[in-house]
């Protein structure tokens, strides 16, 4: 079960006592912000874990408060050379949380000089939050239990991302030959927990470490391009998740820490896929692959794919053998030497450590069964995954680039997303820019409510270069794949399977690509990357049922079918949902709709076979609870499309934004999304990616407003020299580029809250992005018309359109006051903090 850090402190194991007086003296002198004067100090022993003892200070004082630490220290007695090294701990601890993202506790002094408690120690911050002892994570709903997983990948990737040069942990480790040297260690530490006076050797761990000797996999030797800051001792009940949230607050326990080959860190943390190794006394300790996996928690390739995914590291099945089965003789030989601490009467680990001498040998014979095997991973990984194809090198050089430190102000894709980005430019170059006239002449026509034979033909070209779907979120993309993949017949022959959930990219990853789409109101479709069919699959890929993403989703994905999402009314404001009045009756195995939407983009299409329907099934419920989610098949009787809106003008064929009356609609009971009341939930789910999508596409569209203004500028002469060399053109140009820089930073910084925190957390950031990026692309537009002269206004260049979209977005995309509002709310809130 899941258990609050409170809940697992227990009275101070009488051997392992401290002088609390001489204790309590230190951290009055050294703790910044101690309670005082005169602090009355209460200590308790955390039960988790068996190695350094670990307390929780409660100190308090007249008139200060209470406050908390948690000290750690070195275990009492004769100990192994080089073990709980205590020192080290709080220089990485330091380290990480001065200069970069990665969750760690504050550390407030170290000690070193052993006379003060015994033994040295540090004092470090004490979070409350919740850590989760057993991996099958008992007691937590599937969804959860995937997002724990997740979240524990991508904590990982962070670690592994961090540049140790730039947070002065350069010299924290030798880099080369950590496989190597390591198994010497932990042969030598095992061999001094057991043999004559301590518990048994066991034969087949001594034979265990000659096969790994000589095994190492060449990488190994490598002098830096590899390697990077390795936890040693990565694993859910070493990571401190958020009391409410699913995202890990403090990853402890860095006491084997070093720079090394980062794989051993990732083999190590999915070993209960391997076996069960919590100490106690059970007849089997298979892990997952011989139980079987718990409902919600990923696949085994699953939780590599979005570790590869968030670090750029390649896919590690070519020496995947090897790092499990190093990482069972790690594990034998650390609970070897808990076992020979217990044996002792110093193992911190309590009763459970008795168990710790059958689990080494336990996990010394899983070893050798794992490398008995024939194959024990893919290839390649599971389809609708994709990670990185760089060689280590490049990883290396990645590292360099990346966001890790906290005051590092850029931006830089990885390799994996640079490839994508001169793919995407390329094709759009090519086969869309010069398609642009043909599609708006065809819009323009008597035709203009037919598709252009021509855009299908680019759909699968796109297809084929591997750029289809690229919005699809890893999280999402899991919780499809197994319906897509294994599921084959419910896949149209001929479709890309392998690119049906995209290439596995994070909203920042994905945010350098959507803005390239952005610079054609054509593109996004072209790529199967367009609204509102982005947000619809996004709803099934999260919500759908099995059977919903059979019938609607499949098609979706493969672009056979397009659809549309009917939320916004004429007769009300709509900006606030709560005001809705659309009707979602339920009469026995239906529900019957009534109700009248207007502007429900892409319902005009003749591909459009599925609207996504907001409206009310319960008037009288709380607020936020009366509105549902149901998918409703555009052809049903009772749904009548009455016109089609124009926008300043363009009515966007063949997309169109329709008026649609629902009379007594009737749609089977299984049509509703999560259930009824839902709706709220399923919108921001929704909304988060969805709109932060447009912002990306505003950029590119301001990217094209300034090429073509400055085109136009270089060959247009006016009153005696070229426009560019007018003052005030020089004037104007230069604060469009600030105004686009600033806004492209703020949409990038978005994507990225969005993927390390959430929707709910990121709320504040997004809204920011949702108000300057239209905005911004509004002025640097409105300036390329004005440079075209009398051009920029007609329909013979694309900026009227760009115009006329970035300008409906800051009413579409929620009103700026709305998003204003939320601004200002957290802002206050902040401010009473």
């Amino acid at each position: 079960m899941a258990k609050l850090t409170s809940e697992l402190l227990q009275p101070v194991d009488p051997a392992h006592a401290l002088d609390e007086a001489a204790l309590l003296r230190y951290a009055a002198a050294n703790v910044p912000g101690f309670p005082g004067p005169a602090p009355a100090l209460a200590l308790t022993q955390f039960g988790h874990g068996q190695s350094n003892p670990t307390y929780c200070i409660q100190a308090s004082a007249p008139g200060a408060g209470t406050r908390r630490y948690v000290l750690r220290k070195k275990p009492p007695g004769a100990i192994l050379q080089s073990a709980h090294a205590v020192e080290r701990e709080y220089q990485v601890l330091k380290a990480l949380g001065a200069h970069t993202d990665v969750p760690v506790p504050k550390v407030y002094c170290l000690c070193t000089d052993a006379s003060v408690i015994g033994t040295p120690f540090y004092i470090m911050e004490y979070l409350e939050g919740i850590i989760y002892p057993d991996n099958t994570l008992p007691g937590v709903t599937p969804s959860k239990r995937q997002a724990i997983y997740f979240s524990t990948a991508k904590t990982l990737a962070a670690i592994h991302k961090v540049d140790v040069n730039a947070i002065g942990l350069q010299k924290y480790g030798r880099r080369d030959n950590y496989c190597k040297r390591q198994v010497d260690r932990w042969e030598k530490q095992y061999l001094a927990s057991t043999g004559e006076g301590k518990p048994a050797r066991y034969q087949r761990m001594l034979d265990l470490a000659r096969w790994l000797k000589e095994n190492v996999p060449e990488e190994d030797s490598s002098s830096g391009s590899a390697t990077g800051l390795v936890h040693g001792d990565y694993r859910a009940d070493n990571l401190v998740f958020h009391p409410t949230e699913d995202r890990v607050i403090g990853v402890i326990d860095w006491e084997l820490s070093t720079l090394g080959n980062q794989m051993c860190d990732v083999a190590y943390s999915v070993l209960p896929y391997i076996i069960d190794a919590t100490p106690g006394e059970r007849a089997s300790y298979g892990g997952f692959q011989d139980t079987g996996i718990p409902d919600g928690i990923p696949q085994l390739e699953e939780y590599l794919s979005v570790y590869c995914s968030f670090s750029a590291r390649p896919w590690p099945a070519a020496n995947w053998k090897f790092y499990v089965a190093f990482s069972l003789f790690r594990g034998a030989s650390i609970y070897a030497g808990v076992y020979h601490r217990w044996t002792m009467g110093n193992a911190s680990g309590g009763e459970r450590a008795k168990f710790a001498g059958r689990i080494a040998n336990t996990m010394v014979d899983c070893a050798w069964d794992f490398i008995n095997r024939k194959n024990v991973l893919r290839e390649q990984p599971s389809r609708g995954f994709q990670v990185s194809e760089a060689p280590w090198q490049e990883f290396g050089r990645a590292q360099e680039g990346s966001t890790s430190k906290k005051d590092q102000g850029k931006f830089v894709p990885s390799e994996k997303v640079m490839q994508l980005q001169k793919k995407l430019t390329k094709f759009i170059e090519d086969h869309i820019y010069p398609m642009e006239g043909e599609f708006y002449k065809h819009a323009q026509s008597t035709s203009r409510w037919t598709i252009h034979p021509e855009e299908e033909n680019l759909k699968e070209l796109a297809k084929r270069e591997g750029l289809w779907n690229l919005f699809i979120p890893l999280e999402s993309a899991a919780r499809a794949r197994k319906l897509l993949f294994e599921e084959t017949s419910l896949v149209s022959p001929g479709s890309s399977n392998d690119l049906l959930l995209g290439a596995g990219l994070t909203n920042l990853e994905y945010g350098y690509l959507c803005e390239i789409m952005g610079r054609s109101v054509w593109a996004p479709q072209i790529f199967n990357c367009g609204a509102p069919d982005t947000g619809n699959m996004e709803v099934l890929l999260r919500y759908g049922t099995k059977e919903q993403q059979k019938q609607w989703l499949v098609p979706l994905l493969e672009g056979k079918i397009r659809s549309g999402f009917a939320m916004t009314e004429p007769q009300v404001a709509s900006s606030d949902a709560t005001n809705i009045e659309c009707s979602i009756s339920r009469q026995g195995d239906f529900y019957v709709i009534n109700g009248r939407k207007w502007w429900t983009s892409g319902a005009m299409d003749p591909r459009c076979k599925i609207l996504i329907l907001m409206g009310k099934t319960d008037f009288s419920a709380p607020k936020h609870k009366q509105q549902s989610m149901i998918l409703v098949d555009i052809n049903s009787p009772g749904v009548h499309i009455k016109r089609p809106l124009l926008v300043f003008g363009f009515d966007d064929a063949p997309h169109g934004h329709a008026e649609i009356v629902f009379e007594n609609v009737r749609v089977p009971v299984t049509n509703i999304l999560l259930g009824e009341g839902r709706g709220f939930e399923i919108a921001q789910g929704r909304l988060g990616p969805g709109r932060l999508h447009h912002c990306m596409r505003l950029i590119g569209a301001a990217e094209r407003g300034m090429d073509l203004m400055v085109q136009r500028a270089l060959s247009r002469t006016a009153f005696g020299k070229r426009i560019a060399q007018h003052g005030s053109f020089l004037s104007d140009l230069a604060k469009c580029r600030i105004d686009l820089e600033q806004a492209r930073l703020l949409v990038l910084e978005a994507a990225d809250q969005l993927d390390r925190h959430g929707n709910k957390k990121a709320r504040g950031i997004l809204a920011m992005a949702k108000v300057a990026a239209p905005n911004m692309a509004l002025k640097v537009l409105d300036m390329a018309m004005q440079v075209h002269g009398a051009a920029g206004v007609s329909s013979d260049t694309v900026l009227s359109h760009l115009w006329a979209t970035a300008r409906t977005l800051r009413i579409a995309d929620g009103p700026d006051e709305v998003h204003l509002g939320t601004i200002a709310k957290l802002e206050l809130q902040r401010a009473r903090l």
